[in-house]
């Protein structure tokens, strides 16, 4: 072999080679700009676009990653809404085991809000039973608030086997529903809701007050009845014993209630300030017509007129009528003369003040 051959072999080994490196160097940097473009991409789902606001997320029951998509979309907007559904794919979360409502707050990333929707706590909601009249109306707006139908919390209200256990029928189921705030999961059932506000209602019931209400001749949920008239007819905590024992009074004596909130009630007409043919309206709840305690309660109540009515002095009183000064209270009365000038005096203001 000559010289020049012997270099011409030299040289292509070290061309290929040095051929060798740059592919190898080529291919490192491939795969470096491949890794940091990756990184830059599960950046931006992880930890970019954090949400724009806090809202509550529902994830239904059986819910699909499309559905969970929808909801998240719904308050916090399709970009935020499609890294997060990502997310959950990738984790493989079965979305059936997380029915329920979670908080995802301002300015979470879209990892966290994935852990938080995949395995964190749901967010509790707050009812608050605040003198509602109507039966149909509570259910309806309590429902509301929860993933059941009100007429699945209806129908339990209207199972007497339901009821039984509080000393209640379905025509008392009012009374089970204490003026107060409670604390539920949005995924509760209405049998949940039922049993939470029905234990609400025993810890109300205590021996204590029971033996109070034995000792005025009622039961609780007679109790609970003239606490509901009784909040009716004045808001002034200082008369409500005084307007509860009346009625009681009424009561023991055979006599009928007379009481105008339970006609308004009967007439579903609320607005009504002064009640004219009070026996124009057929009703079992008229007590203008019949005699004793209507069915159940007019509205719920508080365990404030509660106590009051269990707390009352005795006294003689059996008429009532509002004072002429329409400060809000009453004028009592043990004999129909009395009453007859009390209210004299309260329709002159209300002719003076054009109220018909």
């Amino acid at each position: 072999m000559t010289d020049n051959k012997k270099k011409n072999k030299k040289i292509s080994s070290a061309d290929l080679e040095r051929n060798k490196r740059m592919k190898r160097i080529a291919v490192s940097l491939a795969v470096i700009c491949f890794f940091a473009v990756a990184g830059l991409s599960t950046w931006s789902i992880l930890f970019s676009g954090m949400a724009p606001s806090s809202a509550v997320v529902r994830i239904p029951a059986n819910a699909t990653k499309d559905q969970l998509r929808d909801s998240i979309a719904y308050y916090l907007g399709e970009p935020y809404a499609k890294k997060v559904s990502r997310l959950v794919g990738l984790r493989g979360t079965d979305l059936g085991t997380r029915h329920g409502a979670y908080l995802i707050e301002a300015g979470m990333s879209p990892l966290t809000a994935m852990r938080r929707l995949t395995g964190g706590p749901q967010e509790p909601l707050t009812i608050t039973i605040n003198g509602f009249r109507l039966l149909p109306v509570l259910e309806e707006k309590v429902s509301a608030r929860f993933d059941f139908t009100s007429d699945s919390l209806a129908a339990l209200l209207s199972d007497p086997a339901a009821l039984n256990e509080y000393g209640l029928t379905p025509g008392q189921a009012l009374a089970l529903f204490i003026n107060d705030s409670y604390e539920f999961y949005w995924n509760a059932s209405p049998a949940e809701v039922v049993r939470k506000i029905g234990a609400h209602y025993n810890d109300v019931w205590t021996p204590a007050r029971q033996a109070k209400a034995k000792a005025l001749g009622l039961t609780p949920a007679e109790v609970m009845t003239v606490a509901s008239i009784v909040d009716e007819e004045t808001n002034k905590l200082d008369e409500k014993g005084t307007v509860g024992r009346l009625y009681i009074n009424r009561l023991n004596r055979g006599m009928r209630l007379e009481a105008d909130p339970t006609v308004r009630y009967a007439g579903g007409d609320f607005t009504v300030k002064r009640v004219k043919n009070p026996r124009s309206i057929e009703s079992p709840y008229n007590t203008y017509i019949h005699p004793g305690l209507p069915p159940g309660p007019i509205r719920t109540t508080s365990v404030e007129t509660i106590d009051a009515i269990l707390d009352s002095k005795p006294h003689d009183y059996i008429f009532m009528c509002a004072k002429e000064d329409f400060s809000g209270y009453h004028n009592f009365a043990a004999t129909y003369s009395e009453h007859q000038a009390n209210a004299r005096r309260y329709k002159r203001e209300l002719d003076r003040r054009g109220i018909y």
